[in-house]
């Protein structure tokens, strides 16, 4: 025997590709493996045991079919495709999910499979239905609601809702999601596990949720209708509403189902009632429609009995799973909130120590500045004694102005006393003087007068002198030698007796007198020129005092000392006005 015939044949095999809702898997199958082979080792590779749910389904032309667990897999009407395609889904629905799903990998694969045929819209769900849906959806991905993680916008890429109800109402996507937020943040403190078990209890209350509905007549005349099959029993609805059917028969009612062909003949327990029948045209379609009933009826009956070994260890360990994790959350839960109150802690550790920090810098800046405030008012306090020192130096300064001041006031007074006393004199020598002007005026006025008589009366002699001469010229020349008079005669006489001497003493005496006159003026000129300086000199004294009596006043102002006595205006322009009359007088 050769090495070659030694060897074992390998068995042939086929390739196979599985997708389940949330993954796909790929297998290498022999050619001798039958339907519960197959399902088996896809069970095993995701780790489910509640089986009896679940069925590896397939497309065949129009329709779909379930692989047959004791039937060989290639000796089915499976595509000949390479690989092999088959779609892992629940086959049976559960009456209550909350007490016939044990396995969280049971849960999660409904949840996956309900939520899909909801916005497939295979199952109707209202819109207020399915936005608290859409919340449990996103509790269950996402986890709790946190402002600062879950920004506006953050679902914008999940699928929530149907379309219809998105097209119902004229509703932005941004208004849906803050519909959504709003319910999920309710939500807080909930697994993933319990947010798709309330999901499941939600969706089993919907009217279609379960069922499969499949195309049937009545009777020859083709009345159509649409037969449901769930986990309740078989129902009976209008084509146009799979909502409400019009006759049911639940599976505690059903006596027995057949069919021959394309008959089916419902058999109700009570022998009273009418047999129902329908008719469907396709071959398949009838085998379908009795597997599903079979399987229904099969769980139905399965869960008024009591649980199997199986399920029993299944839910005892499920409790105890759940009881574990319950502990373990709440572990969690505990250092989650300690992790957090630690956080908090650290965070109010941080910002007091960013305070203290701050009170540290604003204590130091306040140091710095006190201690800049006490040099500043450390020099200031010696500029401030100095500046004391400086204004005692100048108020003993001010006192000894002061002392001078008044004495210079008592000079002042004493000197004014006599300056008005001068004034006085002035005044009365100006008054003088006017009178003394206005008499030799008179005097001049009646010189000048008694001046003109003369000369008149000069004119006249001499005029009567010619007169006298032509009428008596022979006479003098008889009487050339006359004797002297005999005593003293008036000038009216001599100017009669026409003595020419006494006509040229009468000219002398003009003379004199005019000389006199113009001496006697000379000098009131010069005494008038004298007054006049005498009276300059007057006004510059006074002016000087002016000056010096307002910068005292001044000094006595800023010192606050006492005025000097006040001068009455009279007496201080009384040499002014005494002057200005003396000139108005020359």
């Amino acid at each position: 025997m050769s090495i070659l015939g030694l060897k074992k044949k390998q068995p042939k095999t086929f390739k196979v590709k599985v997708s389940t809702m949330d993954a796909e898997m790929e297998f290498s199958c022999e050619v001798k493996w039958k339907g519960k082979d197959l399902f088996d080792l896809v069970c095993r590779t995701i780790g489910l045991r509640e089986t009896w749910f679940f069925g590896l389904r397939y497309t065949v032309k129009d329709t779909y079919a379930w692989l047959k667990p004791d039937k060989r897999v290639l000796d089915q009407e499976v595509p000949k495709d390479s690989p092999i395609t088959f779609h892992f889904l629940a086959k049976f629905f559960p009456e209550k999910v909350e007490d016939e799903l044990v396995q969280e990998i049971t849960q999660h694969l409904f949840f996956l499979q309900v939520k899909k045929q909801i916005l497939d819209e295979e199952i109707f769900c209202s819109p207020e239905a399915s936005v608290l849906l859409a919340s449990y959806a996103v509790q269950a991905k996402y986890g709790d609601y946190d402002p600062n993680f879950h920004k506006p916008g953050f679902l914008a890429q999940d699928e929530l809702l149907p379309k219809r109800v998105l097209m119902q109402y004229q509703m932005t996507p941004d208004m849906w999601e803050e519909k959504i937020t709003a319910w999920y943040a309710e939500h807080r403190n909930i697994t993933r596990d319990e947010a798709e078990m309330e999901y499941l209890k939600i969706a089993q209350d919907l009217d279609m949720y379960g069922v499969s509905y499949f195309s049937i007549t009545q009777n020859k005349r083709d009345t159509e209708l649409l037969l449901g099959v769930d986990a309740q029993g078989l129902h009976i609805y209008n084509p146009n509403n799979k909502l409400s059917p019009n006759k049911s028969f639940p599976w505690s009612g059903i006596r027995n189902i057949s069919y021959s062909e394309k008959e089916f003949t419902i058999k109700p327990l009570d022998k009273k009632k009418e047999v129902f029948k329908f008719y469907s045209s396709q071959l398949r379609v009838n085998k379908l429609i009795l597997q599903l009933c079979i399987g229904n009826h099969d769980l139905f009956m399965r869960r008024r009995k009591v649980d199997s070994i199986e399920v029993q260890q299944m839910k005892a360990q499920a409790k105890e799973e759940k009881a574990r994790k319950k502990v373990e959350r709440q572990i969690l839960a505990r250092e989650k909130q300690m992790r957090e109150e630690a956080e908090r802690a650290k965070e109010e550790m941080e910002r007091r120590m960013f305070q203290l920090q701050d009170e540290a810098r604003m204590a130091n800046e306040a140091l710095l500045r006190s201690e800049e405030t006490a040099d500043l008012l450390a020099e200031k306090a010696q500029i401030a004694e100095e500046e004391a020192k400086l204004l005692a130096h100048k108020a003993a300064e001010a006192e000894q102005e002061r002392q001078r001041l008044e004495v210079t006031a008592l000079k002042t007074k004493e000197e004014k006393r006599l300056m008005e006393q001068k004034m006085r004199e002035a005044e009365q020598l100006a008054v003088k003087l006017v009178e003394q002007s206005e008499r030799r005026l008179k005097e001049a006025d009646h010189l000048k007068q008694d001046l003109n008589e003369a000369k008149d009366a000069e004119r006249r002699a001499k005029q009567k002198l010619l007169e006298i001469t032509k009428t008596t010229y022979p006479l003098i020349a008889a009487y050339s030698n006359p004797p002297p008079p005999a005593g003293p005669e008036s000038p009216e006489m001599a100017i009669e007796m026409g003595n020419p001497i006494q006509m040229d003493f009468k000219d002398s005496d003009m003379k004199r007198l005019s000389m006199e006159i113009e001496r006697e003026r000379l000098e009131y000129m010069e005494k008038s020129k004298h007054l006049q300086d005498q009276l300059k000199e007057l006004k510059s004294e006074i002016e000087s005092l002016k000056l010096e009596e307002q910068q005292q006043a001044g000094i006595y102002n800023l010192r606050s000392y006492a005025e000097p006595p006040y001068i009455p205006h009279s007496n201080r322009n009384s040499a002014y006005m005494a002057q200005m009359a003396f000139y108005e007088e020359v």
